[in-house]
């Protein structure tokens, strides 16, 4: 936390380009700019930028700014929300002074420029901001070239630019990754494009590590374990019968897409449950979205460099999914899963850009609220086996669930009860979707005869649950009673 000496200074300092001031409490975009202006450090100062917020920018006096703890919130989501990438490295601090409140966000230069905030690139030019044209956003890639540090940013000398789906990169990535204006300026050679986003490296003149695995042609041929391994068992134990082994690999992009689809149409299983007589609702054996969730975190968290593919195994009971390489960096067993350390920060963000990951740092607090919602309890995570890291998810039993809907009359407006057959009720819960509608078009939606809808029709009207509207040729049934 900044002295209150060091804060005077600040606003006292109208001439730095390393300061913004702004009286608004609102303007993400504003805000979003200027941090990602700070975090590009274009000039090198190689010191952090400055945000203050609640501050008349012609004379760095205070507005009378009264800061909430909502406000505080919105504005240190900020980091997280995937707008802004690679994320930044900032913190948000509030000071009060008689004059009134104020926000102080201290925002680092990025390890890995060049940062994007919704695919532009800001800098900071003087004591304004401006968009980066091709000699800034050059400077920038040579200044992370010499900072790499995580395995996903090293040149990968094995391949070249032959060996990436050049196609992938530039008419489904880049058209999400940048801002479609600066993309209909941009006239480059691919590999500074790739190089702008973290996929290659122009020094060497080879594809990164994360090039190589979110779009090569062959990612296996480089990385051999590079692929998730799926296996049902038949029972509780790993040594129970085999009843079927998929194993999915490809580029990032690829391999994510197979994986959304076999969830959704392979694991998540429902079955309806009636809650009235007419409606009916779904129970899942496991929430799609967490397990989703879990293996996207695999596949961002893993390490490469371990020969190990990342394990899907679904029990009769479970799912467990385990990937190579344990809790990452600032990341310890006690703060799990409130500190996040990302180990690939480029495939990281390959995932977020897809949309196959929505916020950073949430999706195991979220994914653990949506089990719990579903019935499966808790996640339960293994963060102390050296060399991995664990999450096993505990089925729901839809086959065995009780219903506790128990109605078997209805009634009608003058309080007589009736007991409905099931073609009964399968007309009643046509005609609930959709009022109006006759019997000819009733019957087309049911295997019964139309005779055999008329008769049941006839049924229902006399026993006051439905009635007929409009003309004998345009008309049709509607509910009367509550059902």
């Amino acid at each position: 936390m900044l002295p209150k000496e060091k804060i005077e200074e600040l606003l006292s300092d109208l001439e730095s380009d390393r300061i913004e001031r702004t009286v608004s409490t609102t303007d993400t975009n504003k805000f979003c700019e200027a941090i990602c202006a700070f975090s590009n450090d274009v000039a090198n100062h190689k010191l952090p930028g400055y945000l203050l917020i609640g501050v008349k920018d012609e004379i760095g006096s205070l507005s009378g700014l009264k800061v909430t703890d909502k406000l505080l919130k919105d504005i240190s989501a900020i980091r997280s929300d995937g707008n802004i990438l690679p994320q930044p490295a900032m913190t948000v601090q509030k000071y009060s002074f008689a004059e009134g409140d104020l926000i102080v966000v201290e925002v680092m230069p990025a390890h890995f420029p060049p940062v994007r905030y919704r695919g532009t690139i800001w800098i900071r030019i003087g004591p304004r901001r401006a968009i980066a044209n091709e000699v800034e956003e050059k400077m920038l890639i040579e200044k992370r070239t010499s900072n790499i540090s995580t395995f996903d940013e090293f040149p990968f000398t094995k391949a070249t630019i032959a060996d990436l789906n050049v196609a992938l990169f530039k008419l489904k990535y880049l058209q999400r990754a940048v801002n479609k204006e600066t993309l209909e300026n941009d006239h480059r050679d691919v590999k500074l494009q790739l190089a702008s986003l973290r996929f290659y490296d122009l020094r060497s003149d080879c594809p990164t590590v994360a090039g190589v695995i979110s779009f090569g042609n062959n990612v296996k041929n480089f990385f051999p374990v590079a692929y998730v391994q799926y296996v049902k068992f038949e029972g509780k134990e790993i040594y129970s019968n085999v009843l079927s082994d998929t194993q999915f690999n490809g580029d990032l992009i690829t391999l994510a897409e197979e994986l959304e689809r076999f969830i959704k149409h392979n694991i998540v299983k429902k079955r309806p449950i009636p809650i009235s007589v007419l409606q009916e609702e779904y129970v899942f054996n496991y929430p799609e979205w967490a397990i989703r969730e879990f293996l996207m975190n695999a596949i961002m968290h893993r390490s490469y460099e371990i020969n190990s593919p990342i394990k899907f195994y679904q029990y009769s009971d479970r799912i467990e999914i385990i990937n190579p390489g344990g809790l990452y960096g600032n990341a310890r067993p006690e703060n799990f899963p409130n500190v996040s350390d990302y180990r690939n920060p480029s495939i990281a963000e390959t995932l977020r850009v897809m949309g196959f990951v929505n916020r950073f740092t949430r999706g195991v607090s979220t994914a653990q609220q949506e089990l719990i919602k579903n019935g499966n309890g808790n996640a339960e995570f293994d963060l102390n086996t050296i060399g991995v890291f664990g999450v096993t998810i505990r089925e729901k039993d839809i086959e065995n669930i009780s219903v506790n809907y128990q109605k078997p009359e209805v009634s009608n407006k003058y309080g007589n009860t009736f007991k409905l057959t099931d073609i009964e009720k399968d007309i009643l819960r046509i005609i609930a979707k959709e009022e109006g509608i006759n019997g000819v078009q009733i019957s087309k939606k049911t295997t019964k005869p139309q005779r055999t809808i008329m008769r049941n029709l006839k049924k229902l009207k006399e026993k006051g649950l439905i009635e007929y509207i409009g003309t004998l040729k345009a008309g049709g049934y509607r509910i009367i009673s509550d059902l």
